[in-house]
């Protein structure tokens, strides 16, 4: 039995800068690239049988330095789409909405061709997606279960999400759930029950 091992990508200029940071494809900084080699610490001593990332350059990349060996790209892996407010700070957004809160709150329409903005129940129904094709490859009982886990490589708030859905919870209340850059975060089972074995781990000094 594995788990589902969690890996947000490094740090990028517009996270540093808490910019919202959806379908923008942005490299890693030179720190990002740092601590995507360190993520590969918190890995060490694991069988990561499968892995899968964001199509971004920025979850790639992180996979990639951090050694995991990639399958492909699943677009259900992409970050929320913030729709208008790409690439703008909370800050500036309270400035015209004040107490705006992203989970909820939700986010206003952008560019239809590249920004259209998503609900907080769109991304948990991509969530859903991705939990459906990866728990026959972990789950305890199922006969297409490998031997080790699966990594899913991504950004902060549709990881947070995930882990609401994979505990059955509403996708809101992955807003309970702080995650850093490069952390990594474990989803497994007890007594065959979905549950979080860790979360949020960071090399610190």
């Amino acid at each position: 039995m594995g788990e589902i091992v969690l890996l947000r990508h490094g740090q990028t200029e517009w996270s540093l800068d808490g910019r919202h940071t959806g379908r923008t494809d942005l490299p890693l900084t030179r720190e990002g690239e740092r601590q995507a080699r360190e993520a590969a610490a918190l890995l060490g001593g694991r069988k990561i049988s499968a892995a899968w990332s964001s199509p971004a350059e920025r979850a790639r990349r992180t996979a990639e330095l951090a050694g995991l060996p990639l399958q492909g790209t699943d677009p259900d892996l992409w970050e929320w789409d913030y729709g208008g407010y790409e690439g703008v700070t909370t800050h500036d957004i309270q400035r015209d909405r004040p107490g705006w809160n992203l989970w909820t709150d939700g986010v206003i329409p952008g560019d239809p061709d590249r920004f259209p903005g998503e609900t907080v129940e769109q991304v948990g129904a991509r969530c859903d997606r991705v939990i459906a094709r990866v728990l026959p490859l972990v789950a305890p009982d199922s006969e297409t279960a490998l031997d080790g886990d699966v990594a899913l490589v991504a950004h902060g708030h549709v990881l947070r999400i995930l882990a609401a859905r994979w505990l059955g919870q509403p996708p809101g209340d992955g807003a309970l759930f702080q995650l850093d850059t490069a952390s990594v975060s474990r989803l497994g089972f007890e007594h065959g029950r979905p549950v979080l074995t860790l979360w949020n781990e960071i090399l610190r000094e």
